[in-house]
C-alpha cells in the first residue's frame, strides 16, 4: 500500500531545525533552567487532574448503580482502564505532530489543557455511559498531547552532553508527583462522602487551577516554545484535513460494526501501539534526514523500548490490579477508621516527592561516573518484577496488612524512578536532530503499549490462585532484566557515545 505508507510518512514529517545549545549557565531553578519551573507547574496541576480521576474510575466503572457506579463487569473494567491508558499515551503522536507541523509546542500545551477540563466537567455533569466516554476522549486526547510536548520542551533546556539533563528530569517528575499524590486524596475523600461526580469535579477544578497558572505566564516563555518547527504548507492542510477525516471515519465504522468492541478494545489498543512503534521506526530509518550515527542510536533503542513496555505492563498495575486488591483484599482500618481504597494511589507519589531528590542529586554527583540507561532500565524492570515476587507470601492469606502493601509499592517507585525519568532523557538524548519531538512521543508508545497490557494481565487475575499470577509476571520481568543487562555492552557502543 504505497499510497497509504507514502501519506503516514508526510503526516511525520519532522522538525528539521534543531533546538539551540544549551549553555550550563542558566541554573536560576535549583541549579537548572528557569523554564524548568514553569513546565514542573503546568504537569502537576494536570497530573493532579489525571491521576485524581483516574484514582476512583474503575471503582466507577464496575460498582454497582445502588454505589454510584455502572455496574460493568470488574474484569472488563479493568481492561478498558487498561486501554484508556494506553489510548493516552498513543494520543502522544497526535500531540508531537500538531506541535511540529501545525501550532507549536506552546499553543498544543494550552490546547490540550482546556481539552482535559472540559473532559472532566463531561464526567462531573453527564451521567452515566455518554458522560464516562465524552470525558475520557477528551481527557485521554488532552493528556496526550499535553505530555508529549512538556517533556520534549523540558529535553530542549539540556545540550545532549550536559550531565544536569537527567537531573532535570528527576524534577520534573517530582513535580508530576505532587499532583499524583494530592489528586487521589482529594478525589477518593470526596468519591466516599459526596459521590464519584464530586470526585470528577475536583480533577476539572485542579486543572481548571493550573490551565490559569499557565494561561499568566504564556507570554513569558522563550520563542522556540511559540514556534513552529515545520510549518505545514497552506496548499496542504486540505489533504490533511481528508486524511484525518478518514482516520475518523475508519474508527467510527470498526465501533459501529463491533469489530471493535468493549471486550477486545484492550487488544486492539495494544496492537495500535505495536503498529505506531513499527511504523515510526520504519519512517525514521529510512529518512534522509537522519545520520548513520543517529540511526544506531535509534537501534539502540529499541531494546529500551521493549524493556519500557514490560516495565509499564507491571507499574500500571496501580491502576488495575492493585485498585481491585486494595478495595478487596486489602486491611484499610487505621484506628477504627477505614481508609478510602483510592487513597492508595497517594502512596506511590509520597515516595516519588521524597527519593526523585535524592536520585536527581545522586545523578548529578556521579555526573560522568553513574550507570549508563540501558543499566539503569535493567535495574528499574529487576526491581519491579521482585516488587509483584513480594505479593507471593501474601497470597492465599486472609487481610493484606496496609503496610506490606506500602512496602511493596516502595519497590514500585525504586524501580519507577531508575526507569521512567530516565526514559524520558535517553528518548531525548537518542533522538536524530531531525525527529526530536516525536521520538519522545516513540517512549510514549512503549507507555502506551506497557499501560493496555496492564489492562489485559489485571484480568487474569484470580483471588483464589494468586500465586501463578505474581510468580508468572515477576518472573518474566526479572528474566528480561536479566537479558538487558548481559546485552548492556552491546547497546552502549550503538549509543555512540551517549550514555
Amino acid at each position: 500500500m504505497p499510497a497509504v505508507s507514502a501519506s503516514i510518512e508526510e503526516m511525520s514529517t519532522p522538525q528539521t531545525t534543531a533546538p539551540p545549545a544549551k549553555t550550563p549557565a542558566d541554573t536560576s531553578f535549583f541549579g537548572h533552567p528557569k523554564m524548568l519551573a514553569s513546565l514542573f507547574s503546568v504537569e502537576m496541576w494536570e497530573r493532579f487532574s489525571f491521576y485524581g480521576m483516574q484514582g476512583i474510575l474503575l471503582y466507577y466503572m464496575y460498582f454497582t448503580a445502588d454505589q454510584g457506579g455502572l455496574s460493568i463487569d470488574k474484569g472488563l473494567a479493568a481492561g478498558l482502564v487498561g486501554a484508556y491508558g494506553g489510548g493516552v499515551y498513543l494520543s502522544t503522536i497526535l500531540g508531537a505532530w500538531l506541535a511540529d507541523r501545525v501550532f507549536g509546542s506552546e499553543k498544543v500545551l494550552f490546547g490540550s489543557a482546556i481539552m482535559i477540563m472540559t473532559g472532566h466537567i463531561a464526567l462531573a455533569l453527564i451521567p452515566g455511559i455518554p458522560g464516562l466516554i465524552a470525558g475520557l476522549v477528551l481527557v485521554g486526547i488532552g493528556s496526550g498531547g499535553l505530555k508529549a510536548n512538556a517533556t520534549a520542551l523540558v529535553g530542549t533546556l539540556y545540550g545532549e552532553k550536559d550531565e544536569r539533563r537527567d537531573a532535570g528530569f528527576s524534577i520534573f517528575y517530582m513535580g508530576i508527583n505532587i499532583g499524583g499524590l494530592i489528586g487521589p486524596l482529594v478525589t477518593g475523600w470526596l468519591q466516599e462522602s459526596r459521590g464519584f461526580h464530586f470526585g470528577f469535579g475536583a480533577a476539572a477544578v485542579g486543572m481548571a487551577i493550573g490551565l490559569v497558572i499557565y494561561a499568566l505566564g504564556r507570554k513569558r516563555l522563550p520563542e522556540e516554545a511559540h514556534r513552529v518547527p515545520n510549518p505545514l504548507p497552506a496548499s496542504d492542510r486540505t489533504k490533511y484535513g481528508l486524511i484525518f477525516l478518514g482516520i475518523l471515519i475508519v474508527i467510527g465504522v470498526l465501533l459501529a460494526t463491533g469489530i471493535v468492541n468493549a471486550n477486545n478494545l484492550a487488544s486492539s489498543m495494544a496492537y495500535a501501539a505495536i503498529g505506531a512503534a513499527v511504523i515510526y521506526l520504519f519512517l525514521i530509518f529510512r529518512s534522509p534526514l537522519v545520520s548513520g550515527v543517529e540511526r544506531k542510536r535509534v537501534l539502540a533503542f529499541i531494546p529500551l523500548f521493549i524493556a519500557s513496555a514490560g516495565f509499564w505492563a507491571l507499574f500500571q498495575q496501580q491502576f488495575t490490579f492493585i485498585a481491585v486488591y486494595s478495595e478487596e483484599k486489602l486491611d484499610r482500618n487505621l484506628f477504627g477508621w477505614e481508609m478510602p481504597a483510592a487513597w492508595v494511589q497517594s502512596i506511590n507519589p509520597v515516595f516519588i516527592i521524597i527519593f526523585a531528590g535524592v536520585m536527581a542529586a545522586l545523578w548529578t554527583k556521579l555526573g560522568s561516573k553513574q550507570p549508563s540507561s540501558p543499566l539503569k532500565f535493567s535495574a528499574g524492570l529487576l526491581i519491579m518484577g521482585l516488587a509483584f515476587l513480594a505479593f507471593i507470601p501474601l497470597a492465599g492469606e486472609g487481610k493484606t496488612p496496609l503496610l506490606a502493601l506500602v512496602g511493596i509499592l516502595f519497590l514500585f517507585t525504586l524501580a519507577e524512578l531508575f526507569l521512567s525519568p530516565i526514559g524520558l532523557s535517553v528518548s531525548t538524548k537518542l533522538a536524530p536532530k531531525a525527529f526530536h519531538t516525536q521520538m519522545v512521543a516513540l517512549f510514549f508508545l512503549s507507555v502506551s503499549l506497557g499501560t493496555t497490557l496492564a489492562g489485559i494481565l489485571a484480568g487474569l487475575y484470580n483471588p483464589e490462585d494468586e500465586l501463578p499470577y505474581f510468580l508468572g509476571i515477576g518472573g518474566v520481568a526479572v528474566v528480561l532484566a536479566v537479558a538487558l543487562a548481559a546485552a548492556t555492552p552491546a547497546i552502549k557502543k550503538l549509543m555512540a557515545g551517549v550514555r
